[in-house]
């Protein structure tokens, strides 16, 4: 059973973690149980091809190298397991196996993705970047650099500047105005 004890700096378990740590652990060993789920099924699929000699053409094969994900619970580590695929599809292409849960060089998940543009909107510049996400995510979390914030803040003003210039020729917009005011004051039993 773990058991929790309120400290000066916050909440903590007994072996000194604290909440954001145990969230972390929660979310790498759930990440890990739908990786290892996604491929157990991957393989059973295919659990009746053999070659000519008689062996599976599906197996798994051992785990990648670990890398970083940096996720809403902070940045984890993550080592997904690997699947050998020696069948072909229908038309003749070797098949491979994708994870759907964790493609190939994913570093950071979609929510994560969508916080950066917000922030620097918002104003915060690209050194500012850093600290900003250190504390959102952890120190691991931190791994953008002021020269990819740059660059990420090219990519987004060509595609502003793409939208500005979009042909709008055959387009139809139908405008409706509305104007109203609200008084907040009671004139005798009715307001305004």
């Amino acid at each position: 059973m773990l058991r929790i004890a309120e400290t000066e700096t916050g909440v903590e378990t007994e072996d000194g973690r604290s909440l954001d740590e145990i969230v972390k652990a929660g979310a790498q060993r759930m990440l890990m149980s739908a990786l290892q789920a996604e491929v157990a099924d991957y393989v059973a699929a295919h659990e009746g091809e053999q070659d000519e000699k008689g062996h599976r053409i599906v197996t798994r094969n051992g785990v990648s190298r670990p890398r970083k994900l940096s996720t809403g619970a902070g940045t984890l580590t993550v080592r997904t397991p690997r699947v050998r695929d020696r069948g072909t599809d229908t038309e003749g292409q070797r098949r491979k196996f994708t994870s759907r849960i964790l493609p190939p060089y994913m570093r950071k998940t979609p929510k994560i993705a969508e916080v950066i543009p917000i922030l620097y909107l918002r104003g915060l510049s690209t050194g500012d970047f850093k600290p900003a996400l250190a504390a959102l995510l952890g120190e691991e979390g931190a791994g953008l650099s002021p020269t990819t914030i740059t660059r990420l803040t090219s990519e987004w003003r060509r595609d502003y500047e793409a939208f500005c210039k979009r042909d709008l020729s055959q387009s139809e917009f139908v405008y409706v105005w509305a104007d109203g005011i609200h008084f907040r004051i009671r004139l005798e039993e009715e307001r305004l």
